[in-house]
């Protein structure tokens, strides 16, 4: 029986008669790379929000190692160790790359966001922090000011923030999002390493990213589940070719 760490059931979400996500089975199995791909418009976006609780679901559950966390607040979730790191780079941009990671790691002290704690309190973070940027290749870059930053290294500080919070399930909103194919090809590598021991679930326009790094990949096509499988068979199944190409093709390189 596969282990699984994320479970919706029939999830629903409506907005004034449209639905955008529509009866939504997905299951996330643990220490996976899981992507939810398709079409603008397919719904991904509303789903992650749902599943972060940043929207509520008109109907249908969301289960977290077993738990039912529908009526959860994102903080709540958060805490459960369901960490999300967004689309636009979420970092502050007049602070150090280390101060960044700090800010994450508070929350093991107890103090997060408490940016008047003394120096001293601060500090004992700092050899975890140097760890986190090791792991994702930015260790050189620590006293740099997070605004001065390449694109694709921001988004690699985005997520040693997120890992700095300890994650069990981490959902990724198009990290690749907007990179030159270097960046991509490092991010991507990144999110492969940090991928040991944990679980991911990402939403990814890329298909070459997908390709190469996702376990399990779920369609989505106006808001229903189109499609599941590994990459082979799901780029195979001529819907998904149908959804994404408007007629039979490849999927490598749709965007």
């Amino acid at each position: 029986m596969a282990d699984i760490i994320l479970e919706t059931r029939k999830l629903t979400r409506e907005f004034k008669g449209f639905v955008a996500v529509n009866q939504v089975d997905l299951q996330v199995q643990r220490g996976h790379i899981h992507a939810l791909i398709g079409p603008n418009g397919a719904g991904k976006t509303t789903c992650f929000n749902l599943l972060t609780k940043f929207l509520a679901p008109s109907s249908g559950q969301i289960l977290f190692n077993g738990m039912d966390i529908t009526l959860r607040k994102p903080a709540q979730i958060a805490r459960l160790g369901i960490i999300r790191s967004f689309q636009i780079s979420a970092v502050f941009p007049h602070m150090t790359v280390l101060e960044n990671v700090r800010i994450g790691l508070q929350r093991g002290l107890g103090t997060s966001f408490h940016f008047w704690r003394s120096q001293k309190t601060l500090d004992q973070l700092n050899e975890r922090a140097m760890q986190l940027l090791d792991e994702v290749g930015l260790s050189e870059f620590a006293e740099t000011a997070t605004v001065d930053l390449p694109y694709g290294r921001k988004r690699a500080l985005e997520i040693a923030t997120t890992l700095a919070m300890e994650p069990e399930l981490m959902l990724l909103d198009e990290p690749t999002q907007g990179m030159g194919h270097e960046d991509v090809a490092r991010v991507t590598e990144l999110i492969r390493k940090v991928s040991k021991g944990r679980t991911i679930l990402m939403v990814e326009h890329n298909m070459s990213v997908v390709s190469g790094i996702c376990d399990r990949i779920s369609v989505l096509q106006r808001g229903a589940i189109l499609a599941e499988g590994d990459y082979q068979t799901v780029s195979r199944n001529p819907q998904v070719l149908e959804a994404y190409m408007g007629s039979a093709g490849t999927l490598e390189g749709a965007h």
